[in-house]
């Protein structure tokens, strides 16, 4: 099931979400940001409310390392609004590198912070795609601070989600929570422009669903998955976004990017190889005194 949560999640984060905010073009970024949390806000509470009618809501005790939730709230919030004024001040490409140099940062997490080992094969698709960033960064001539910020934020806050033990829907819940003042206080002093049409304000209010729905996905494949195996799987996001800039919007591809994306693929396909072989089942010790018959 972790599989399936990744890949729900990355494939939304990159077909579904970037459509969506590109039907949004008539709202301030910033204001797209507010109605996510505002609309993430109701959508988990009423989630939330059916798990306890149906008596199927997780009971959690309060720990101490759930504190750490504030914090990847800040940092969810954080790599959203970077990421909102990279698109509005002509950054993206600072954007797309940071999205592809982040499951780097995730594979280094995992192997020095949770002691994660990687196979031969293993390692080969994390050098094919670490020479894929590089080929990007090459390309762009620098390594800017907006990318490593992008790259380093999501990383350490799917290390958090990792380790806090705690359902994703509740989770989600607490951090959404954490942040609905902040959005409500900036649509109180910047309300939404006037002459949004019915079909605008809907699109606003299901920034809840789709802004919730990825990261419950990402959450719950983070708890069930190697670090290491969130890191390479989330290349899927900005390579569909690549496909769709470059298929439905009608953006050139330059030749450094389809280098990038040829050698990022590459190295998926690797990993996956090694994932599918079987693995020889570890030979049971045999008690003392036992003699086959």
């Amino acid at each position: 099931m972790g599989l399936i949560y990744a890949l729900g999640a990355f494939l939304s984060w990159g077909l579904v979400v970037p459509v969506h905010f590109r039907l949004l073009d008539g709202v301030p970024a910033w204001g797209i940001l507010a109605h996510r949390i505002v609309w993430s806000a109701l959508f988990i509470a009423l989630l939330l409310l059916a798990m306890r009618l149906m008596r199927r809501g997780p009971v959690v005790s309060l720990q101490r390392r759930h504190a750490f939730l504030l914090l990847s709230a800040l940092l969810i919030a954080g790599n959203w609004s970077l990421y909102l004024w990279a698109v509005q001040n002509g950054r993206m490409l600072d954007a797309s590198l940071g999205y592809f140099i982040n499951p780097l940062v995730n594979v280094a997490l995992g192997a020095l912070v949770l002691r994660e080992t990687l196979r031969p094969l293993q390692l080969a698709a994390v050098a094919l795609a670490a020479i894929g960033v590089v080929a990007a960064v090459a390309a762009a001539g620098s390594l800017p601070w907006i990318a490593l910020t992008l790259a380093v934020s999501f990383a350490v806050y799917g290390l958090i989600r990792k380790l806090v033990p705690i359902d994703p829907i509740l989770g989600l819940g607490a951090e959404t929570f954490a942040l609905l003042p902040l959005a409500l206080a900036y649509l109180a002093v910047a309300p939404t422009p006037p002459g949004q049409g019915t079909a605008q304000w809907l699109l606003l209010m299901l920034t809840g669903i789709t802004t919730a729905l990825p990261l419950m996905w990402f959450a719950a494949a983070a708890s069930r998955l190697k670090l290491s195996t969130i890191g390479l799987l989330q290349y899927i996001a900005p390579s569909c976004l690549l496909l769709l800039s470059v298929l439905v919007y009608g953006e050139s591809l330059p030749p450094s990017r389809v280098l990038v994306f040829g050698l990022i693929w590459a190295g998926l396909a690797l990993y996956a190889l090694d994932a599918a072989r079987p693995r020889p089942r570890p030979v049971a010790a045999q008690a003392p005194g036992d003699r086959p018959a």
